[in-house]
């Protein structure tokens, strides 16, 4: 049975954050609008949102718009999963106070390859189009880039709130850099896209940019559907790999739990609201509950970590890393399973943590001694050592390698 247009809208807006309550009535009211006449055609709405290949992996933060797009596609909507590899060459500005750089079609192509197969944890494969930017962006013809660039004024670019304080500082704003609003509506353009989603940092590029555009060009401008942002495992900025403090959908059950009990408990109602498929009224009971004393913040957070680890691998895989992280990190005994290095011969300690795969570097295994961060054998080290025997290492509180002597293999 068909959804009601009212019902459907108000579902669909779940979650979105506007920063202003003028701006979401509007986009609502047309999105209810386009619902309706896309019924009336007998078509479903065709939407899409981008994601910048900047990386080859994709975090838990990438998932909430994807998670409305599952949403769309659960209502019988067209999406498509729109990788920017040609607004890559130019480099997203909107959430970066200085210069961004530019990445090479080649790097752009190799990490967005992985990218629609890693959304397809959540989207539904055989109802999403995948598709690629540079497709048709890198035909554009001087005529009509001038064309596109005719529709703003030097003013409305330097309205962005990172480029007008790089400006109030005196920074430098480079001129290839306001060239990606105008890329990215033409996206929505060329896709002629009933509904663009994405999060609040492209607030500019979607409600001002696009929709500029496509009115610009002859088309009914998209709906906006502006979703909120997720925070990074410190809870107070912008999940981010570049930041280290991300959660990739591809890590194991038992990471992807672990950094998610890291998480502070100011931030868990926005990981409830954002990454998990909980309702809005349930997550309030859950946090009423929470407030009168009758859950406890660290079953809270427990319940949290099962929702993300569910969502990405199963309920059971779930369960199991629960248990793992109980016995490990609140009775403070060892892993079932625990990576293994072979050793011939004396190694450096800083050596074998590298070697084992725990650290990127021996200056960072150097570093995190200084900081009394490392045990072998339960023991802090104080200082780089010889590792001659077997022993168990530990980084920090949920990494181990067991180091043996013998041949490798």
């Amino acid at each position: 049975m068909e959804m009601e247009v009212r019902e459907e809208v108000e579902l669909l807006m779940q979650g979105t954050e506007y920063g202003d309550a003028e701006l979401a009535a509007r986009m609502a009211s047309e999105l209810e609008e386009r619902v309706v006449q896309t019924r009336r055609e007998g078509r479903p709405l065709r939407v899409y949102c981008g994601f910048d290949p900047r990386t080859s992996d994709l975090h838990i933060g990438h998932m909430v718009p994807i998670r409305k797009l599952r949403q769309f596609q659960e209502l019988g909507h067209e999406v498509t999963f729109l990788v920017g590899t040609g607004t890559a060459l130019i480099g997203d500005p909107s959430d970066k106070t200085g210069l961004r750089a530019a990445m090479s079609r080649q790097e752009a192509m190799e990490n967005g390859r992985t990218y629609a197969e890693q959304a397809f944890r959540m989207l539904d494969p055989g109802k999403t189009r995948v598709r690629f930017n540079h497709e048709w962006l890198e035909g554009l013809r001087l005529e009509e880039l001038s064309r596109l660039a005719a529709q703003f004024t030097i003013q409305q670019i330097l309205s962005r709130e990172n480029f007008h304080a790089r400006w109030q500082r005196g920074d430098p704003v480079y001129l290839h850099e306001t060239l990606y609003s105008l890329m990215q509506g033409y996206d929505a353009f060329t896709l002629q896209a009933d509904v663009q989603v994405g999060g609040s940092d492209q607030l500019f590029n979607i409600v001002t940019a696009s929709r500029r555009l496509m009115s610009a060009l002859g088309a009914r401008p998209n709906v906006a559907l502006i979703v909120g942002i997720l925070p990074g495992t410190d809870g107070s900025v912008k999940m981010s790999k570049s930041l280290g403090n991300h959660i990739r959908i591809l890590a194991s059950p038992q990471d992807m739990y672990g950094k998610v009990m890291s998480v502070p408990d100011t931030a868990m109602r926005s990981f409830f609201d954002l990454a998990t498929p909980l309702p809005p009224a349930d997550v309030a009971v859950l946090f009423r509950r929470v407030d009168s004393g009758l859950l406890h913040p660290r079953d809270l957070k427990m319940r949290l970590a099962r929702e993300i680890v569910s969502a990405f691998h199963s309920p059971s895989e779930a369960r199991t890393a629960e248990e793992e992280f109980v016995r490990v990190f609140q009775r403070s005994e060892t892993p079932q399973e625990v990576p293994e290095l072979r050793i011939a011969g004396p190694v450096a300690l800083t050596e074998a943590l590298v070697s084992g795969g725990l650290l990127p570097s021996r200056s960072e295994a150097r570093r995190l001694i200084k900081q009394r961060g490392i045990r072998v054998d339960g023991v802090v080290v104080e200082s780089d050592r010889m590792v001659e025997e077997t022993c168990l290492v530990q980084v920090g509180k949920r990494r181990f390698l067991r180091v043996s002597r013998g041949p490798s293999g």
